[in-house]
């Protein structure tokens, strides 16, 4: 490579904040800087260049971000660092920041050279890519060997009242099916297992194309690859769901029965004013066809506690929620007024202060009660028989080998784990496994060999 980057640097280090489709972007990028001749470092002591991939969606993300860049340049002084993601777009006249050498969107994640070429110059570019989300190749995956996400579109036009998704990413705009099938075929001859489809929301796939979405026919095309691999949806509004997903995944055992429905809220009087169906029976209602389709699917959900208006009758709705849904895993975050949301004017400082006071008690009173849930819950699968994705492997204090696995009611990261005592495995390996028992929110198991 004959430019100011080759003479300059030879090594980079990615850390990277957030989500998996935060994930996407940073393989992406690393992607682009081997193809221009540098080297990928998975520990920055050793990298000429550290890029810290942010994340923007709430306060504490935020937070998390500002301390990263701080906390990397008081440790390597003399390095050059390079603000990118979520949080640069967001906020892209606001990013004065001297601790950065340059700041980066999150638009065309392969445009990462052209700032890594001017800051080797001496400069300081901010570069804010617009329009559509442009994917890139990618051939280093991050993450857990034969495990994978693959971004099918970017963007969001749901504009829940809470949620700046669509102010740092940008309207829905959807890859081609054949564009993603290509990507697809390229994951599974690679040897890739298990392929997360994710977006900001799956069911909004092709609603920039034709009102009533793609991703049942997407899902067909995939259904047509040859190969020994699993499809995991995640992250589906509910108020989206495509009735006809379920019969596609009844025809194609391939496509795993994970479901992913953020529900937020139960009390109609805020689901209302978040901009979502205010209708506490008919959620319930999806969930039991769910499971009256697949009787061992795992269903996962998220809760937003102290949103501006909430009561204590509005917690109290959320707990009879969960405790007649009764979902396998179930995630709680607490409202994060953010600038630029319907949601922002809505309550003033003070009374937010009370409401995320009493909203943090319930967080801790639900987060109890999904243990006990989550622990009921899965014990369907005991005496089960699934295959497992091998993590990693552990030496017992005994000198016998486990192996921390994921089956599918596992999704990467968030839920629990399998414990599987085996010999000889090595990570990235499915293995076909009963489950014995189950102890908390993990289970144990052992090789069907």
């Amino acid at each position: 490579m004959n430019s100011p980057l080759s003479r300059s640097i030879n090594r980079f280090y990615i850390e990277n904040l957030g989500c998996a489709k935060n994930q996407v972007d940073a393989e992406e990028m690393i992607q682009a800087l081997e193809q221009k001749g540098l080297v990928f470092s998975d520990n920055p002591d050793t990298a000429d260049l550290i890029i810290v991939n942010t994340c923007g969606f709430i306060g504490p993300a935020k937070e998390e971000s500002i301390d990263t860049l701080l906390g990397y340049r008081r440790v390597y002084p003399h390095k050059k660092i390079i603000l990118s993601g979520c949080l640069a777009q967001r906020y892209r006249q606001e990013m004065e920041l001297p601790e950065a050498d340059a700041v980066f969107g999150n638009r065309q994640p392969s445009r990462i050279t052209s700032v890594v070429e001017a800051v080797f110059r001496g400069e300081r570019p901010v570069t804010i890519p617009e329009g559509a989300y442009s994917p890139g190749q990618r051939d280093r995956l991050l993450g857990f060997k034969g495990s994978a996400y693959l971004k099918i579109a970017e963007g969001c036009n749901n504009n829940c009242s809470f949620c700046a998704i669509p102010l740092i990413r940008g309207p829905v705009a959807s890859r081609g099916i054949d564009e993603v099938a290509r990507e697809f075929s390229s994951l599974v001859s690679r040897g890739v297992r298990e392929i997360n489809l994710i977006a900001q929301d799956l069911a909004s796939y092709g609603t920039d194309r034709t009102s009533s979405g793609e991703l049942v026919s997407l899902l067909r095309r995939l259904s047509s690859v040859q190969g020994n691999f699993s499809i995991r949806l995640l992250y589906i509004h509910p108020d989206r769901f495509p009735r006809d997903l379920l019969s596609v995944m009844k025809d194609e055992p391939r496509i795993v029965p994970y479901f992913d429905l953020p529900f937020q809220h139960a009390a109609p009087g805020i689901l209302s004013s978040m901009g979502r169906r205010p209708d506490y029976e008919k959620n319930l209602a999806l969930v039991e066809e769910i499971r009256q389709a697949f009787p061992l699917s795992a269903v996962r959900t998220t809760f937003l506690l102290g949103y501006p208006g909430e009561t204590e009758d509005d917690l109290r709705t959320l707990m009879d929620f969960q405790a007649r849904g009764r979902f396998e895993w179930l995630g709680c975050f607490l409202y994060s007024r953010e600038e630029g949301t319907r949601a922002s004017g809505l309550a003033s400082g003070r009374q937010l202060a009370g409401i995320a006071k009493r909203a943090a008690r319930y967080k801790g009173l639900i987060e109890e009660a999904q243990l006990q849930i989550t622990g009921e819950r899965l014990e369907r699968f005991a005496g089960t028989d699934m295959s497992l994705l091998v993590e990693e492997s552990v030496e017992g204090e005994d000198g016998e080998d486990f192996y921390i696995c994921r089956g599918y009611p596992h999704a990467p990261d968030v839920d629990g784990a399998v414990v599987l005592h085996g010999r000889n495995l090595c990570e990235g390996d499915v293995v076909p496994a009963r489950i014995l028992r189950i102890n908390g929110f993990d289970m144990e198991a052992v090789p069907l060999y």
